[in-house]
């Protein structure tokens, strides 16, 4: 009995930080998109990411890290939705991507 109730509580400890960590990625996807969007010029829309993916890979190093894939959209003229990607490896970047959008000029200060 004792076995099973350590197993439960180191299986609940798993579960707590699966899911702290998970949360701690989130914002940093959030927080990139956001970036990503900023400096791009375009809006971040609904000021979200979404999680489409989960894999456990081995990072430069060849530690098993989580790489942890997730969307946003955006728009360049506030009349369209376009998908990004940002795929993150452990609390990294990995890589974004974003759909072909069309730069605008910028408008006029005076």
């Amino acid at each position: 009995m004792d076995m099973l109730i350590l197993l439960f509580l180191l299986l609940l400890a798993a579960l707590g930080w699966f899911w702290s960590d998970s949360m701690r990625a989130l914002e940093i996807a959030r927080h990139m998109g956001k970036q990503v969007c900023v400096n791009a010029r375009v809006q971040f829309l609904d000021d979200t990411v979404a999680r489409t993916g989960l894999a456990v890979v081995r990072d430069n190093l060849g530690r098993r890290v989580l790489r942890r894939t997730y969307r946003f959209e955006f728009s360049e003229t506030g009349n369209t939705r376009l998908e990004g990607r940002l795929i993150l490896l452990g609390d990294k970047v990995e890589s974004v991507t974003m759909e072909p959008y069309q730069i605008l000029p910028e408008a006029d200060a005076g």
